[in-house]
């Protein structure tokens, strides 16, 4: 009787581990079609100055299952690092606007009019007689219309139109930089909300086997064919695995606020992975090809050559003036006073000056210097730039082609650590065999388990880095292998 009890309990077990195991890998732990998920309610406030000040409006009420790509999506609409760099990139915009504004002529308009009752008049016409006084108020209208243009400034109006359009291609590629760098950060985000998931549904199914373990220790004392120490073996194995099954759901709400603050998500809203475990594609590219491409894409790159642009730009800046600066202008005014009879007159004035520093203390040269030993730090770190560059690529490499063999290896030790602790129940029930080695195995299965999932998100992060250290580059398609 307490024999045939142990068998269906370990058949329990052992169907139980491979149950959750056998979903994972395929993808097939329940989850909620994300679908048709209406992603509006994960939006932030629309109000960048909006600050929650009571509990019940920073508690989570609403937890959502979303893909990647929909992570990808919400992180793109949100993110508020991204609409920084996007009113940068507008900010630098009406800059050069600004610069470009000295290419036109500058037109101005004045208009004025003015009544005048003197005094000194008053005082003279009361020593004269009526006829001979004069009118002591008078009403006048004025208006110029003046045009000035900088007929030649030394290079500093050309040099500032290039040096604001550099920075806007500067800002431009920040912006393109931000974007892949935000993709990268919400993938490992979403990875590790996937790993998290998993690690949590494992220590449940290793809690719940430890369970059934230590019924299986109490029911062989109580029959008489196990021991005391069998039975404190299994409390202790239960014991480690709810405190590993409590360190990966404390594990599982780190990541999921982890990227409900990279997507800058509603105060009230929580997510979680829709998406299935799997490998998610083949990289097609050579260590050396991927190192090649990613020199001629990454725009960390061509933002330091923008950045050495601009600053010889402003080096022609800061020589130009000690340059000559010629001035060309003019104005048409005309003067009616409105009470002596006399119709308007007008009148003009047509000119232009040359203006030369013959000495400015250093001030010009000095400020020269500074932009040359700015541009000389550009090409420093273009050069620092491309050797981080070719040690990402290496390094994202180096990591997909072991992880791509551990995925192999794992696949094998949980086939392995299967079979074993199926004999190990077998060793158990036939009373050849201890608690302690059913234990074990069960151990070596979390731990083939675990490795199997470790590997394949490591697989999957190493594809994410490559992709961004390569600006992008998409994946083949042709095969989607699940581990």
């Amino acid at each position: 009787m307490g024999q045939q009890f142990i068998c269906q309990q370990s058949s329990l077990l052992l169907g139980s581990l491979a149950s959750v195991w056998i979903a994972m890998a395929a993808g097939a732990i329940a989850q909620p079609n994300p679908g048709a998920t209406d992603l509006l309610p994960l939006n932030p406030n629309p109000d960048p100055l909006y600050l929650p000040s009571r509990p019940d409006q920073v508690k989570i009420d609403l937890d959502r299952p979303i893909t990647l790509n929909e992570a990808i999506e919400l992180a793109r609409r949100n993110n508020r690092q991204l609409q920084i760099l996007e009113a940068q990139l507008q900010q630098s915009r009406a800059v050069l606007r600004q610069a470009k504004a000295a290419l036109y002529p500058s037109i101005s308009l004045q208009l004025g009019i003015s009544r005048t009752d003197s005094a000194a008049i008053r005082l003279q016409n009361a020593q004269l007689p009526p006829p001979l006084r004069l009118n002591s108020t008078s009403n006048t209208w004025t208006s110029t219309v003046a045009l000035g243009y900088n007929l030649f400034t030394a290079g500093q109006r050309d040099g500032s139109i290039k040096a604001a359009q550099e920075q806007v291609r500067n800002a431009e590629l920040d912006l393109q930089r931000q974007l892949e760098q935000l993709r990268q950060d919400v993938t490992n985000a979403y990875y590790n909300i996937q790993q998290a998931e998993a690690l949590v549904r494992i220590g449940e199914a290793a809690v719940q086997n430890s369970q059934i373990s230590l019924r299986d220790a109490i029911a062989r004392e109580r029959a008489g064919l196990g021991t005391q120490f069998d039975v404190l073996t299994a409390q202790v194995q239960l014991a480690n695995n709810q405190q590993q099954l409590v360190q990966a759901q404390s594990q599982l709400q780190t990541a999921q606020r982890q990227l409900a603050q990279v997507l800058s998500l509603n105060d009230k809203a929580n997510v979680r992975a829709a998406d299935p475990i799997r490998v998610v594609g083949k990289w097609q590219l050579s260590l050396e090809e991927s190192i090649a491409l990613a020199f001629r894409k990454r725009v960390e790159l061509e933002q330091q050559l923008t950045q050495r642009n601009a600053a010889l730009q402003q080096r022609r800046v800061a020589l130009g003036n000690l340059g000559p600066q010629l001035v060309a202008g003019g104005s048409f005014n005309t003067l009616d006073s409105l009470t002596d009879g006399v119709g308007p007159r007008w009148g003009y004035t047509v000119g232009g000056q040359l203006n030369l520093t013959l000495f400015d203390g250093g001030v010009s040269r000095a400020s020269a210097a500074q932009q040359e030993s700015a541009a000389a730090i550009a090409e420093a770190q273009y050069a620092a730039f491309r050797n981080l560059i070719r040690f990402q690529v290496e390094q994202a490499y180096y990591t997909l082609k072991s992880s791509q063999e551990n995925i192999r290896t794992n696949e094998a030790a949980v086939r392995q650590a299967t079979e074993g602790l199926r004999l190990a129940r077998l060793r158990f029930q036939a009373g050849i065999g201890t608690q302690a080695e059913v234990s074990n195995a069960e151990t070596a299965l979390i731990q083939a388990q675990s490795n199997l999932l470790s590997s394949t998100l490591d697989y999957n992060r190493a594809i994410a880095a490559l992709q961004r250290f390569v600006s992008g580059l998409p994946l083949s398609s042709a095969t989607t292998a699940t581990p």
